[in-house]
């Protein structure tokens, strides 16, 4: 029986399409099934060049501002205000996209946090107060989730079609990935060969011009849906458990970065760190060839034994050794989070979708802000620096006690 491909039929203007079926021969590789629907290659190549300053922001402020106030204090404090104002505004930004829609609200964000950019990159370069630092940074916190309208737009256009889903959202936590892994390079080669605040404004002209491109593909929007008396998604059976699980899980990232840069303490630290990363995201690609993914409980399992493989490769004091054992802790990254997501958008009414997914990454934000700063305090006090290594697994058996105490992993399969 051939395989059916979505054609769109007119909409009009600044509204999803409508598909029907026509039979139509498609690849049988399912990523290549994706992108043969009409529309899906322009917005994905728009989402990614929006989407990689998000790896690139936060180690160009830290190279920016140590460069001109000699202060890495100083430079995490800036960062970590606009981490945590982010998180605070990025559930209003996604509200307002769900009631109004993507193009009307991501644009206008989108410039208002590249103008809290440059503001932060002006006042560097003219050695402003150190408070003027923080206002500026507080600016950027309109910057829309451009991962999680992604994310939207699949579900719109698979709805029904559990099985693509479920591969759009392995390839969009596989985009993540290699946006952190690329991400900091690139600003980091930028701060280097250029100038300091090169990073910085690289990274605005790439988020402005990746949501322009975003943005301009009306024909994939999610059309606004009709506002409901659910009040906010936090309501929904089953949402505020599986929240508790992605503070957990962003715990086990925070810990586990912080941990290996204090082990490797030197240059090398980013590239060894970056096996974690390469690990997900060839693990999410692999993921999202399987027909049926595996429930949030099995994932977070499978986190909670591979997390042991960096704290056991790390005591034999080689960077090698530790490199092959991110690269296998970083493969049940994926997984866990594609069907973490895929759980949020079956809990989370369509006409909330972004504002669902946008709470999950602020929870993550939040594990990661708590694990960040556990593993620093470890660092600094821990006789043996491999004893940090010992944080991951323990978030990790936390998020799998969370899940198999409140029941949510049973509502994760695919």
């Amino acid at each position: 029986m051939p395989q059916q491909l979505l054609v769109p039929t007119p909409a009009g203007p600044g509204l999803a399409p409508r598909y029907r079926e026509r039979p139509a021969a498609l690849p049988r590789n399912p990523y290549l099934r994706l992108f043969a629907l009409p529309g899906t290659r322009a917005f994905t190549a728009g989402n990614l060049i929006a989407r990689l300053p998000s790896g690139m922001f936060g180690i160009s402020a830290v190279l920016m501002i140590s460069a001109a106030y000699d202060s890495y204090a100083l430079a995490g404090a800036v960062s970590a205000t606009g981490l945590v104002s982010g998180a605070l505004t990025a559930p209003w930004v996604a509200r307002l996209v769900d009631r109004h829609g993507q193009a009307r609200v991501a644009l206008p964000a989108a410039l208002l946090a590249v103008l809290g950019q440059l503001a932060l990159l002006l006042c560097v370069r003219g050695h402003a107060p150190a408070w003027t630092l923080f206002c500026a940074v507080v600016l950027t916190a309109t910057a829309p989730n451009t991962g999680g309208m992604s994310r939207a737009r699949w579900a719109h256009l698979l709805r029904g079609d559990a099985a693509a889903l479920h591969t759009a959202n392995s390839f969009e936590q596989a985009a993540d990935e290699l946006c952190f892994m690329v991400g900091p390079l690139l600003a980091a080669v930028a701060c280097s060969a250029l100038f300091p605040e090169a990073g910085t404004l690289v990274a605005a002209v790439l988020l402005l011009t990746g949501v322009l491109l975003f943005t301009a593909q009306r024909s994939t929007e999610p059309p606004v849906a009709p506002r409901t008396s659910a009040g906010s998604p936090l309501r929904a059976a089953g949402m505020p458990p599986l929240l508790a699980v992605f503070v957990a899980t962003g715990a086990i990232f925070g810990s586990m970065e912080v941990t290996a840069l204090a082990y490797v303490d030197g240059p090398v630290a980013g590239p060894v760190l970056a096996f974690q990363a390469a690990g997900s995201c060839a693990a999410g690609l692999l993921y999202g060839r399987v027909r049926r993914g595996a429930g949030l409980r099995g994932c977070l399992a499978a986190m909670t034994v591979l997390m042991a493989a960096p704290l056991l490769t790390a005591q034999t004091g080689s960077l090698l050794a530790l490199a092959a054992g991110l690269l296998v802790a970083g493969m049940a990254t994926a997984p866990t989070m594609v069907t973490g997501m895929g759980l949020v958008q079956r809990l989370v009414p369509p006409s909330q979708l972004n504002e669902g997914m946008t709470l999950a990454v602020t929870a993550l934000l939040a594990g990661i802000a708590a694990g960040s700063a556990t593993a620093g305090w470890t660092a600094d006090h821990a006789p043996d620096p491999v004893v940090g290594f010992v944080l991951p697994v323990a978030a990790a058996a936390l998020a799998l006690a969370l899940c198999a105490a409140t029941g949510v992993g049973r509502r994760a399969r695919v």
